[in-house]
């Protein structure tokens, strides 16, 4: 009895062994990323104001006279100076390296690998968009995107003798973002609210290696595109009553970035190790 008990866990033992090595994609991995993360041109992007407070933006600030009070223009980056020949810095300034670390599960049926994976990352890439006005000053919306997490799925297949893997990949991300304000104008005073958060769709492709049984290495392209749409400056007082920002509603005129899409390319190396 004793002996063929002893038989039965060989033989189921020696099953899975061949189970696992038929393949060796399935099971658990933890790993880590890095690499540069770049951001779409904003040169085209503008901030928009509301004068009279009822929500909606796309107003004209005007001045006492009628004239157009942003009649300089605008520009996708940060304000160097109080007017547009001070130049901007240009948002590719500000890209930076993307790390982070994951935890995934894959199953392979065949050539066929799927799974599952969440992850963390840090990047610091910052946008900016400013104003200029004809008092001159210069108004500057910045955002500095910080700890952002995912959950994707992703699909593929392997080929040659199992040890390299093709897949695609998407699911939903979230970061924490950092807005600020500054500007030259010391007359008025600016208030700043909204939420320190933005949300979207994660997507891309890979290829991964095996390095023996356990650990893989691989390169990756992902495309996110965050919304952060709720950040808000006010322009109020105690600026006098003729002041652009208090002509509409003595309460002031809201600021908001024209563009709030954040899109995000990141190329990464990655390390796993299967347990």
């Amino acid at each position: 009895m004793k002996t063929s008990l002893a038989l039965l866990i060989s033989l189921g033992l020696g099953a899975a062994g061949a189970a696992q090595a038929q393949s060796p994609w399935n099971g658990a991995y933890v790993g880590g990323h890095a690499g540069p993360s770049t951001q779409a041109d904003a040169r085209g992007e503008a901030i928009l104001f509301d004068t009279n407070l009822d929500g909606a933006f796309g107003d004209t600030v005007r001045t006492a006279a009628g004239a157009n009070a942003f009649s300089p223009g605008f520009c996708g980056g940060g304000a160097n100076g109080p007017t547009p020949a001070s130049g901007c810095r240009s948002n590719s300034d500000d890209d930076n390296d993307d790390y982070g670390l994951r935890l995934g599960y894959d199953w392979q049926d065949g050539a066929l690998v799927y799974g599952v994976l969440g992850e963390v990352a840090r990047g610091g890439l910052t946008d900016s968009v400013a104003a200029f006005s004809t008092t001159p000053a210069f108004y500057t919306m910045r955002r500095e995107l910080e700890t952002s997490y995912a959950l994707r799925g992703r699909v593929g297949f392997s080929f040659g003798d199992d040890r390299n893997l093709l897949y695609a990949t998407a699911g939903y991300a979230w970061a924490s973002v950092s807005n600020d304000f500054s500007t030259s104008n010391g007359v008025n005073t600016f208030v700043a609210n909204g939420d320190s958060d933005a949300s979207g769709a994660q997507y891309g492709v890979g290829y991964e290696r095996r390095l023996g049984e356990a650990f893989s290495v691989g390169l990756e392209y992902l495309r996110t595109d965050f919304e952060d749409e709720d950040y808000r400056v006010r322009a109020q007082g105690p600026a006098p009553a003729t002041n652009p920002f208090l002509l509409v509603n003595p309460n002031g005129t809201d600021f908001r970035r024209g563009n709030s899409d954040i899109e995000v390319e990141s190329v990464r190396l990655t390390l796993n190790y299967r347990f």
